[in-house]
């Protein structure tokens, strides 16, 4: 796991430090954004989510020191930790909790989410939009202080500590600062040559990462229960996991390398600390003990399956098929 976050961080950093040498062609500098994207993706799927979680090494200080990857991404681990390992992973596909699901940009990825005229082409700019994930982290993270206040209030979470606010607005000042402030000081390129890089980084990342996620929870058969009045889900929590999460498993295991083990979202959601290198064994265990207690086990026979099911799905959201 060490050696595989020391490549992903070097397929991100490499391409960086290539292009701060000021000796590469406009197009291999484009190459480079591009590989820079990929490891961004890398680091984001295989370093920070499994740091965060506990589960990539057993010591807890490489395990803060790897998160804070999350960082170089432009994103923060605090609000990470509570919005995907909490709230995420607690309430999943549950609306207005899940953030994954609930609010999205032109998009209607729950039932609980209005309904739109022009959720009707989503299926068609959908994965424009998915390209934003990562650049997103530069305002959606504040965004998060309030909400993270306001459901305070229900005790779901904490409310935003104030030092985690100094943490949040100074990390993302270092982030500007490296990615922008010193290549746009030290090579001789205009601020729209840098943008068109800063973009296509990111909108690979943004693609990679956001299409791996949606494959687990917005396909077909992946559940959306419904809260009663009293705000419960009738339902044990491993339950509520196998109802609403989806494995994509089969395509190759050289994929499931670089995506961190996320093709088995069933296992990880079931055993989040644990390191996504057991996922392939422990699989067909929980297969067989949901079979033996009458519970499906939701898993696409491979990427471009799980793929066509998130159009379909994407589709019937939309309002697009019945």
């Amino acid at each position: 796991m060490l050696y595989k976050a020391a490549f992903m961080l070097s397929l991100y950093l490499c391409p960086y430090l290539l292009m701060m040498s000021g000796n590469l062609s406009a197009p291999a500098m484009v190459v480079m954004c591009i590989v820079m994207g990929v490891g961004l993706a890398g680091v984001g799927m295989s370093v920070m989510h499994d740091a965060i979680h506990g589960s990539l090494a057993d010591s807890k200080a490489i395990n803060r020191l790897l998160g804070a990857s999350i960082y170089l991404l432009g994103g923060n681990a605090y609000n990470w930790e509570v919005q995907h390992n909490r709230l995420h992973h607690t309430y999943t596909n549950i609306h207005d909790v899940d953030e994954d699901i609930t609010g999205k940009f032109l998009l209607r990825l729950s039932h609980g989410d209005k309904l739109k005229r022009i959720h009707r082409f989503q299926h068609i700019y959908a994965f424009v939009l998915y390209g934003l994930m990562t650049l997103s982290f530069l305002w959606k993270d504040f965004k998060e202080i309030g909400l993270f206040n306001r459901l305070a209030k229900s005790g779901l979470t904490k409310a935003f500590p104030k030092a985690e606010i100094f943490r949040l607005a100074w990390t993302k000042v270092i982030y500007l600062v490296f990615i922008a402030a010193v290549p746009l000081y030290f090579l001789d390129i205009t601020f729209w040559q840098w943008m068109l890089g800063f973009m296509v980084m990111h909108l690979t990342a943004g693609i990679i990462l956001s299409t791996i996620f949606q494959m687990a929870h917005i396909v077909e058969d992946a559940m959306q229960p419904i809260p009663d009045q009293e705000g419960s889900i009738e339902n044990a929590w491993a339950v509520h996991q196998l109802q609403t999460t989806s494995n994509f498993a089969g395509s190759s295991r050289l994929f499931s390398w670089f995506i961190g083990g996320l093709d088995y979202q069933i296992e990880h959601h079931l055993f989040p600390s644990i390191s996504h290198v057991h996922y392939h064994a422990l699989s067909p265990i929980v297969q067989a003990t949901a079979l033996e207690f009458g519970l499906v086990y939701n898993a696409k026979e491979n990427f471009l399956y799980a793929l066509s099911s998130h159009v379909r799905t994407l589709k019937r959201l939309g309002g697009r098929l019945g």
